[in-house]
């Protein structure tokens, strides 16, 4: 049952004018849990067409009428339903129901009907191995694992357990890594004019949090204890600026989790293979028992996380790392408050829910993880991708700094207005910094005389949402 621009039924008007932007893409989201939510409220704020489907008919009202976009109530794997939604006219479809094989459905209907883009959340870790297959013979343009893709970003966390946050580009040959200045520093009250020649690591530091400030600094930005820097670089000189600003960046050597969910089993895997010893603790016998089976390597304790004599007992002070990976946001929170309290491990709390992200921030929990924000990141990247112009694509995003800021990986395709002259010389936009640059798999930290190069992989910093080409960080 589609509910269009104002009909004259039971519903509220739902959907926005009906004139459509060039650049502006339509998409039809078909799930309206948590990821589809935030999936149609990132997407609508980017100038895209946006129409969602769900079988709750009071979600999708509300949701609609919150966006101005419209809704669809219905059954997304369906024909009927679909063709309510304007999936011949749609540029692309996404599937986030909770269901894998519906999500797999609602593509296989698209492309028929449509012909269209589809992109598919698939959860089950026993799909996990086929998913090149199942992209390849549905003709998919994305398969996404939320789930995989969290265990991912912990596994790179774990890496450098100083950072707060790490996101790798020009795959992973550069990463960017959040941190927090620790109070007895040689950064402390340093002007980043002077960092180069004070610690001699080829770095670039792209942006910095001050309580509630972000910050996209300059030469003459000064350093202060307990800022929240993020900074570019390879990994290996990544590790020498933390040897050299006195921060601990070696690689964990044991974790335990808490929590035997698909991420625990991903990350498990994953930490394992690269020597690193983990115990998995979960109360439910027979999650326990399929652990067992699948992760031989690992030590899995059936018993209740939240029992403070049991982890006492399993050792957790003697701990590197700890993660909070259950269901329940509010046990997670007080799991890694209590893992930071009786130990100096490096803390993974993952959230799923909680909406009060500045109370979150103020708890001081080391490293939060929102599987529903890395899945609209790939997703959104993808979008941009199709909407790009000829001359640059966007290879990677990531939200950095609680979504204040983006940090984009754009391959320069042909030349532009940003080509062939020096970065001092340009007119960047202010909140726009060039953080990177690879030219032929050498990665450059851009000083003002160096350019822009066709073919150049470069990584964008950007307090402005929306950025499709490497000219948008121009002035106009």
């Amino acid at each position: 049952m589609a509910l269009a621009p104002y009909t004259i039924c039971d519903f509220i008007v739902l959907s926005p004018a009906n004139t459509i932007e060039e650049n502006e893409m339509k998409i039809i989201i078909v799930g309206l849990g948590k990821v589809g939510q935030t999936l149609a409220a990132e997407l609508s704020k980017e100038d895209n067409d946006i129409t969602v489907i769900d079988n709750r008919e009071s979600v999708v009202q509300d949701f609609a009428s919150q966006y101005d976009l419209m809704g669809v109530v219905g059954n997304g794997s369906t024909y009927s339903v679909q063709m309510d939604a304007g999936i011949e006219a749609a540029d692309l479809l996404i599937a986030v129901t909770g269901s894998d094989e519906l999500n797999l459905l609602c593509c296989l209907i698209a492309k028929k009907a449509g012909n269209c883009h589809t992109i598919a959340r698939v959860r089950n870790p026993e799909y996990n191995k086929e998913l090149g297959f199942i992209k390849e013979e549905l003709g998919l343009a994305m398969v996404i694992n939320p789930e995989f893709a969290a265990a991912e970003e912990i596994a790179r966390v774990l890496k450098f357990p100083s950072a707060i946050e790490v996101d790798s580009f020009v795959r992973s040959r550069v990463e960017l890594l959040k941190f927090r200045v620790p109070e007895k520093s040689i950064l402390n009250d340093m002007k980043l004019s002077d960092l180069s020649s004070r610690t001699k690591g080829n770095i670039l530091i792209c942006a910095i949090e001050r309580g509630d400030t972000l910050i996209i600094p300059d030469g003459n930005t000064v350093l202060q204890p307990r800022d929240r820097i993020s900074i570019v670089g390879t990994s290996s000189e990544a590790n020498e600026f933390f040897k050299q600003a006195g921060i601990v960046s070696n690689q964990v050597k044991n974790i335990m989790i808490v929590g035997g969910g698909a991420i625990a089993f991903y990350l498990a895997k994953m930490l394992i293979a690269t020597g690193i010893r983990v115990k998995i603790v979960e109360k439910d016998m027979r999650r326990c028992e399929k652990l067992c089976d699948s992760i031989p390597k690992a030590t899995v304790v059936c018993g209740d996380g939240t029992d403070r004599d049991l982890l006492k007992e399993e050792g957790l002070e003697r701990y590197e790392s700890f993660a909070a990976l259950t269901n329940i946001d509010e046990e997670n929170v007080l799991l890694s408050l209590y893992a930071k309290k009786v130990g100096d491990a490096k803390v993974i709390t993952k959230i799923n829910r909680i909406t009060f992200d500045e109370v979150i921030q103020e708890l001081d929990l080391d490293t939060v993880i929102h599987p529903k924000n890395i899945t609209s990141e790939h997703i959104i990247r993808y979008v941009r991708s199709m909407k790009n112009s000829l001359d640059s694509n966007v290879e990677t995003l990531h939200r950095i700094i609680n979504n204040k800021a983006e940090a984009l990986e754009f391959i320069i395709r042909e030349k532009s207005r940003a080509t062939d002259i020096p970065l001092q010389e340009l007119k960047i936009r202010k909140g726009v910094l060039v953080a990177s640059i690879n030219r032929k798999g050498k990665v450059i930290i851009p000083r003002g005389m160096d350019m822009l190069k066709k073919g150049d992989a470069v990584i964008i910093i950007t307090q402005f949402a929306g950025l499709n080409s490497i000219d948008d960080i121009l002035v106009k």
